[in-house]
């Protein structure tokens, strides 16, 4: 059995959940998410509890069920607490800032970089070297952070560009061989 696929998900009082089958809609006060499970896992709604649970003991059921659950919790987290990442930019010259929407990256290009966020993303600066990226949708936030740190991602001799906040990057000897 799942480690994973068998712990029950608390419901928040905030949130409502509305299950269709395998369609699942969840409520909250920052917004609404929807998905369809897998056809191999079924959900159920005991009380204040949701629990997923496989039709059968196939090997996609066994695979789909931790991945199934993890998604309805992030799914509930989501809409009741939200998301961010925080990304660090690290380099002389190196800032970022909003205009409007969009996310306008200046990391050492003749031009600078615009990043336009999807609906639902919210982009913000602070103090010209942090950006935090902030969604209801975990996917996203994680993909939209991904594509802002792959347009100068950190260098491994001096350690300038854009890095998750807390991330260690392994720094190289230059060509003298220096410690």
């Amino acid at each position: 059995m799942s480690r994973i696929g068998k712990r029950p998900i608390s419901l928040p009082n905030t949130v409502s959940v509305s299950l269709d089958g395998q369609h699942v809609s969840v409520k909250g006060p920052k917004g609404q998410l929807a998905l369809t499970l897998s056809e191999h896992v079924t959900i159920e709604q005991d009380g204040d509890t949701l629990l997923v649970k496989r039709v059968d003991e196939s090997r996609v059921a066994r695979a789909r069920h931790g991945l199934s659950r993890t998604l309805v919790a992030n799914m509930i987290e989501g809409v009741s607490n939200g998301f961010q990442k925080k990304l660090e930019i690290q380099g002389v010259g190196y800032r970022a800032q909003v205009k409007g929407k969009t996310l306008v990256l200046n990391v050492g290009y003749s031009q600078p970089v615009e990043v336009e966020p999807p609906d639902g993303i919210d982009l913000a600066v602070e103090a010209n070297t942090n950006v935090i990226v902030s969604g209801i949708d975990k996917e996203i936030v994680g993909n939209i952070a991904a594509k802002i740190r792959d347009v100068r991602p950190p260098e491994p001799y001096k350690g300038k560009g854009i890095r998750y906040a807390g991330e260690y990057i392994l720094r190289k000897a230059g060509k003298s061989g220096k410690k």
